[in-house]
């Protein structure tokens, strides 16, 4: 008999349903008896003991189903050490709720955030298993995240319908994707439909290089201009602020986003019409990818196999096309980021891509 409990944390994706998926099938095969509890909520069902155990039927048909069939909720790892309204020891519940199930294992799908917790309970002595989930392809240890691949399809969708309006009115046309501390998203889903520039969180922008750039293509008879910008994008002069005053000047701006910030300086230096697109949570949404059905049946499988020889305390990752047990310890806190000087920044440069340094 093995039982394991499993939970989705911190923003959805596509691909969840899919990788939670590939660990029952992978167990079913493995175990002749299996007890699976779902946590509802992330670790909010963890900590308060809101859990149902799943039958096959739950697991039957959602490898192309967004979202997640537990549910999710953002629990952030700063507060997991505070006392919740009412004084509970937010770790030690978790313990108990762990304790109580009996469980073999705790399989935990989710982002950096989530990932803390995990090596928390790790610490705490629980065995943990970590499947690495996010849209923004941030996560250290890893070369792939599930949700990545989906995402990069939506939102270079949404960039390629801006096209044939952009052309057709010879505008300037914003798509805000989301990505607040990384650019990994922008710089794929902007590469893959031909956007003319791309700002990222990683490479501080000059307004003055991002208008010379519109004004290249205004030169070489080029009617209009397409910029995908991350929405954690930064200029120069705001890089140069402490932590702080970058928030407080957030917190002062009439912006709603960057992106607006960087329509209205355009259209004050160029008196070109600007437009601005936010695909958000649609980014997130809709069915996961034939990549990410993929890639989370094999990340699935993979974890199952460490739970059926009882090796525990890994984030399951993809390297090099292989399926790899990385130590949680030595990941966890880590982000994975875009170096400004990679080859694929280079070779987009090589093209003509403005990223607006």
């Amino acid at each position: 008999m093995k039982r394991i409990g499993m939970l989705t944390s911190g923003g959805d994706c596509q691909a969840l349903n899919a990788a939670m998926r590939g660990v029952v099938k992978g167990l079913s095969h493995g175990v002749d008896e299996l007890e699976v509890y779902g946590f509802n909520n992330g670790y909010k069902g963890l900590i308060y003991g809101d859990y149902r155990l799943l039958t096959s039927s739950d697991f039957s048909g959602i490898l192309t189903k967004g979202g997640t069939i537990l549910g999710s909720s953002r629990q952030p790892f700063k507060l997991m050490r505070v006392p919740d309204e009412n004084g509970l020891d937010k770790v030690e519940a978790m313990k108990q709720t762990y304790y109580k199930l009996n469980l073999d294992c705790l399989v935990i799908l989710g982002g950096n955030g989530t990932q803390k917790t995990a090596n928390l309970l790790r610490e705490e002595g629980l065995n943990i298993i970590h499947l690495p989930k996010t849209i923004d392809n941030d996560i250290y240890g890893t070369d792939v995240t599930f949700g990545f691949q989906s995402a990069i399809n939506v939102a270079s969708q949404a960039i390629d319908c801006i096209h044939t309006t952009a052309a057709s009115h010879n505008r300037v046309f914003i798509v805000e994707v989301m990505g607040h501390k990384v650019g990994w998203l922008t710089l794929y889903s902007g590469v893959a439909s031909g956007a003319d520039i791309i700002l990222l969180p990683e490479i501080p922008y000059d307004i003055n290089r991002v208008v010379e750039a519109i004004d290249n293509r205004t030169k070489a008879g080029k009617g209009f201009t397409i910029l995908a910008v991350a929405e954690g994008a930064i200029s120069k002069e705001d890089a140069a602020l402490t932590k702080k005053e970058y928030k407080d000047k957030k917190k002062k701006s009439k912006y709603p986003s960057v992106s607006y910030e960087i329509a209205d300086q355009i259209t004050q230096r160029t008196g070109t019409e600007v437009r601005v697109t936010v695909p958000g949570h649609t980014q997130r949404g809709g069915s996961p990818c034939p990549y990410d059905r993929v890639l989370c049946t094999r990340l699935g499988a993979a974890a199952a196999q460490a739970i059926l020889e009882e090796d525990y305390g890994y984030m399951i990752a993809m390297i090099n096309g292989e399926t790899k047990r990385v130590p949680l310890g030595e990941v966890s806190g880590k982000l994975k980021v875009v170096d400004p000087d990679c080859k694929m920044i280079r070779e987009a440069k090589t093209i003509g891509i403005s990223f607006g340094d």
